[in-house]
């Protein structure tokens, strides 16, 4: 690996670490190196350089690492704070194990209701004969057999590759040369136009389907009337080892605006196609990331295979190992989203996102409503003078009201503090409920008794602003009818991540996505910087609308007093039917627990306890089933989005 920028002494150690391992592949010590390194100071780098450094990485761990080495990695682990950038030890760790078919499976094949045909589109276009070979053996060595593959030929130029479609003899398998070179759109229709199949599968013509993949489809089609499916999927080199998992949540909608996460690998009924139309050739490059947009638009069956079906090759010719080798498909992605945009009546715009391929839909706000801010606090008088000012001070949405609640403060300093803020803006009020402290009350009383905004805010008396259009990010989500609850990105005073979404079932109940990652840091797959749907956010900084907030009858003030009060109330949210939504530009130091400090009474313990089992019993169905944002081969014993061990 070439170093074309400036680095740091210790950045250039790990990169002869990295070398070293490449290269060599033996040196324990070496080994030791890689987690020892793993730095805020490397994240920030990866953060500011574009992620240079880790693309770089990850053509190393692409090779095959000796066991010596991922033993030694085990060990050491635990000892050192992980670096999301670099691919953790567990994916590391990761080893595709091929399943078996079963006397039980091919009987269950054989008793399908629906065996539909499954029409595998191809496109290709001078391709290595040895990959274009492995890719068609993947699909000859489906356990499901009901298939045909239709290849299209994009005018190729390089005989290998023409030879080998040339002496393709399955009968199952369609092969056409086209006359011209009609892009990858182009191509795509073609094969398209030879399908014969109730469904259609797409596979790159280096890639690989895993031999359950066909079976695992129509499975979802027979239990789930399924019309879109996708699945989970991984990287595999050209020495066939496969790699970084992608564990991906069930149907996120919001993330799909941000993101194309579905990729491979998918399968949708040809009548669903026919609604929509074949791929556009305007946005070649991205014109997968189009259609799955479109298809998606046009049915509610949509159904994620919580398994890795797809092996995405990595070679340098491909964006699986280098984003940077089809910049078209950047704008063009950019492109079709505008004209998602325009397509579906959204007053939105679209940005780029933190790295390629990435984006920001961004709304309009409407209207300017009024944004009921609620405050609970006692005394800490510091923390108020800090919390609010920084609303004041930072904030550029300015329709705002800001309800300080007052329980059982006792000091002077307070009171003085209350009066200087209410003499300096407005827009803030105080008031007293002078009762045993309950959470959730003290906001229900607060937004019953108070506030006049159509959008509430929750927002504890330790959170820090730093983000100016913190209002408007919650807001143009908060404004749309299908939205409930929206959370904010908060960190912990030390630059590390506090809160970026909840998930039901870690640690047996509910924890933070990516808690005391580096503020700067992508997390999994980048998920730390973009808009996504979530189960549940936290109520330390939580917008919705009033509307809502009374249709669910506020937060429960009798099961959930003091803690989970904010996940069950974005479960029941969400039970309406509405989505929750992390966004990640609306971001706040949040000071946690400086003004009330921990659990850490036997009276306090018991009464948390409680209220742990008061959210099992009461959402006891996504507990044991899983949340779906989530995944079930991410672990459930830390909040890092690591490999499950099993």
């Amino acid at each position: 690996m070439k170093l074309d920028l400036e680095m740091s002494d210790k950045n250039q150690q790990i990169y002869k670490a990295y070398d070293k391992i490449y290269s060599l592949g033996e040196d324990l010590s070496y080994a030791r190196s890689i987690v020892e390194l793993r730095d805020r100071e490397i994240q920030s780098y990866v953060q500011n350089e574009k992620m240079c450094f880790k693309n770089g990485i990850k053509r190393v761990f692409r090779k095959i690492i000796p066991a010596k080495i991922r033993r030694a990695l085990r060990n050491v682990v635990g000892k050192v704070e992980e670096d999301p950038e670099i691919p953790s030890v567990d994916n590391l760790l990761y080893t595709y194990v091929e399943p078996k078919l079963t006397q039980a499976i091919g009987k269950e094949i054989e008793d399908f209701k629906k065996s539909p045909l499954i029409s595998i589109v191809m496109p290709v276009y001078n391709v290595d004969s040895e990959w274009l070979d492995l890719a068609i053996k993947s699909i000859e060595n489906q356990w499901y057999s009901h298939w045909e593959l239709c290849i299209a030929d994009d005018k190729s130029t390089n005989i290998d590759t023409v030879e080998y479609l040339k002496n393709i003899h399955n009968p199952k398998i369609k092969v056409q040369f086209l006359d011209a070179n009609f892009n990858i759109s182009g191509a795509s229709n073609a094969a398209l136009k030879m399908a014969k199949g109730d469904y259609i599968a797409l596979l790159d013509n280096d890639d690989e389907i895993t031999p359950n993949a066909l079976y695992e489809m129509v499975k979802a089609i027979n239990e789930e009337d399924a019309e879109f499916i996708y699945s989970d999927e991984d990287f595999i080199s050209t020495d066939g080892v496969c790699s970084n998992p992608h564990f991906k949540p069930d149907f996120s909608p919001d993330l799909l605006l941000s993101h194309n996460y579905i990729t491979h690998f998918t399968c949708f009924s040809k009548t669903l196609l026919d609604k929509v139309g074949n791929f556009n050739k305007e946005f070649d490059g991205a014109q997968d990331y189009d259609l799955f947009l479109r298809l998606t638009e046009q049915t509610s069956k949509i159904y994620h295979i919580q398994k890795v079906l797809y092996h995405w090759r990595t070679l340098e010719t491909s964006t699986s190992v280098n984003s940077d080798v089809k910049p078209e498909a950047l704008r063009r992605g950019s492109l079709l989203l505008e004209e998602v945009v325009q397509r579906r009546g959204l007053d939105a715009s679209v940005v780029y996102g933190n790295i390629q391929h990435y984006f920001r839909v961004k709304y309009t706000i409407k209207n300017t409503p009024i944004v009921s801010i609620i405050i609970p606090f006692k005394d800490k008088s510091e923390l108020l003078d800090m919390s609010i000012n920084s609303i004041l001070d930072r904030s550029t949405y300015e329709n705002y009201e800001i309800i300080g609640i007052s329980n059982n403060s006792e000091e002077s300093e307070t009171f003085e503090m209350m009066s200087a803020l209410e003499k300096k803006d407005k827009r803030v009020s105080f008031y007293e409920y002078n009762v045993p402290f309950n959470y959730s009350d003290i906001n229900n009383h607060a937004v019953n008794t108070y506030a006049k905004g159509k959008h509430i805010l929750l927002l504890n008396n330790d959170i820090e602003i730093i983000s100016s259009g913190w209002i408007e990010a919650m807001l143009e989500f908060s404004q749309r009818d299908n939205v409930g609850c929206v959370g904010a990105k908060l960190y912990y005073p030390d630059e590390t991540i506090q809160h970026a979404g909840i998930i039901i079932g870690l640690g047996g109940y509910a924890g933070h996505s990516h808690k005391t990652f580096a503020r700067y840091s992508g997390g999994y797959f980048n998920r730390l910087n973009v808009v996504q749907n979530l189960s549940a956010v936290t109520a330390a900084c939580l917008m919705i609308k009033r509307s809502i907030y009374d249709e669910v009858g506020g937060l429960n003030d009798v099961d959930f007093k003091i803690a989970y009060n904010d996940v069950d109330f974005c479960l029941r949210v969400l039970e309406k039917g509405y989505l929750n939504i992390f966004t990640p530009f609306a971001e706040a130091y949040h000071h946690e627990s400086i003004s009330r400090g921990y659990e850490e009474t036997p009276e306090k313990i018991a009464r948390f306890q409680k209220e742990k089992d008061a959210l099992f019993e009461r959402h006891k169905n996504i507990l044991e089933s899983g949340d779906s944002y989530y995944n079930p081969n991410l672990t459930l014993d830390r909040e890092d989005f690591s490999i499950c061990q099993r």
